[in-house]
């Protein structure tokens, strides 16, 4: 076999990550839909506090074409949200024919859909109630989910509670009206949440797999297990965790950055998913664990400070991804962020895009392929990258993914 243009062969041994692995993409509604409906985001996007929404990438009248896309990608799960705002526009008044059709179109498509019951996004009508201030949000909220899972569950999707529960309570406070001591009773609540509904999916449908994905940061991840995971660990069937941005004695993270929302001066480091994966395993020994998210972000599509490209970015953190799998972790999914630009929570600056779309710029809203479209179409053909691949960078020393242990236990790249 030979090796990617540009590297040395090395790893011969390292193997495919086999037929029962799930390769995914990744979307959610509000941020790519458009034609929102009230809710407490399209209220956010008109209050000045964010980038004006338009209508996003429209994935409500061209979902057809984005799911074509994924099918020619050749993944078997596609991650959607299915909208509180857009099924449940009025107390007791339901309109699910939207996602009845696209969810549909997953299923005929080869597909199996993964169904987020919430990013972030919830009715004008429960903000005016209070939104997450106010304890009946969660019979609110359970009415809602519970409608989702009864029409859904048939058709055995995988699912996920809540989007990253913390950085939902922080852009709240952030761009929302929820104050400091609102954090608390907010996390408390998605924690009742998640586990009454815990109990209905399994009731609707024996043997489902169920999560709430962790936006992994190494500053903040003890925190998270701590308020969240750890209070839900015993109705988690599989470990769902984002992974982004790096940082290590090698590459400093960039705090500004993060603070700021620059993407192109943000550090990648591939092999951190490695320590991410390593760290979950250790912490739920046994439990399946699946990258329900991963991508490189780029400020309107300018280079990444050390000028890391996207499907670079994707290859080497894909090699890493097979590393944890062959040495015994399971990790049984691993999904893109996203199939599309899209709108990243107040802005479209940052694109995370295989398929690129500038959303201020072209009335079209044409989807353009990045470089990375078929380097991932070879990825799901061949179950990850070849067993000769060479990362195109080398670890770094000391990541703070997983401190010491990265230190005293660091991942190595065979040959190099």
């Amino acid at each position: 076999m030979v090796a990617t243009p540009g590297r040395v062969a090395a790893d011969p041994g390292l193997p495919p990550v086999g037929g029962n692995f799930l390769w995914g993409v990744s979307s959610s509604g509000f941020q790519s839909e458009g034609f929102a409906p009230d809710s407490n985001w399209s209220r956010y996007a008109r209050s000045g506090r964010a980038e004006d929404y338009r209508n996003s990438v429209d994935f409500f009248h061209r979902y057809d074409e984005d799911l074509q896309h994924a099918a020619d990608l050749g993944v078997g799960v596609y991650r959607i949200s299915v909208e509180w705002a857009r099924v449940q526009p009025n107390p007791g008044e339901w309109d699910f024919s939207f996602y009845d059709s696209m969810i549909a179109r997953i299923r005929a498509a080869g597909i199996r859909p993964m169904i987020t019951l919430d990013h972030w996004v919830f009715p004008g009508w429960e903000l005016n109630r209070g939104g997450w201030r106010n304890p009946g949000m969660v019979d609110d909220w359970l009415t809602n989910a519970r409608a989702v899972v009864d029409r859904y569950a048939h058709l055995d999707p995988l699912w996920v509670t809540f989007n990253e529960p913390l950085a939902y309570a922080g852009k709240e406070q952030q761009i929302g009206d929820l104050g400091a001591l609102d954090v608390a009773p907010m996390i408390d609540r998605m924690v009742a949440a998640h586990r009454a509904i815990y109990d209905h999916i399994h009731l609707r449908q024996p043997g489902a797999m169920v999560t709430s994905n962790i936006a992994f940061s190494a500053i903040g991840t003890a925190q998270a297990d701590a308020s969240f995971v750890d209070r839900i660990a015993d109705k988690l069937d599989y470990i769902g965790i984002d992974y982004y941005y790096g940082g290590s004695l090698t590459n400093p993270p960039n705090l500004a950055a993060l603070l700021t929302n620059q993407p192109s001066s943000l550090v990648l480091e591939p092999e951190g998913i490695y320590y991410v994966l390593r760290r979950y395993a250790q912490k739920f020994p046994g439990r399946p664990l699946y990258i329900v998210e991963n991508g490189m972000p780029s400020d309107n599509g300018s280079p990444t400070t050390d000028g890391m490209t996207r499907e670079d970015d994707l290859r080497d953190t894909v090699y890493w991804v097979q590393r944890a799998k062959a040495d015994g972790i399971n990790v049984i999914g691993y999904n893109y962020w996203s199939i599309t630009d899209n709108y990243e929570w107040g802005s479209y600056s940052p694109r995370f895009g295989l398929y690129t779309v500038d959303v201020t710029t072209d009335p079209t809203l044409t989807r353009h392929p990045t470089a990375a479209v078929p380097a991932y179409r070879d990825i799901t053909t061949s179950g990850g990258v070849p067993a000769n691949y060479l990362p195109t960078r080398p670890p770094a020393l000391c990541s703070i993914q997983d401190l010491p242990s990265s230190c005293f236990n660091p991942v190595t790249v065979p040959g190099r």
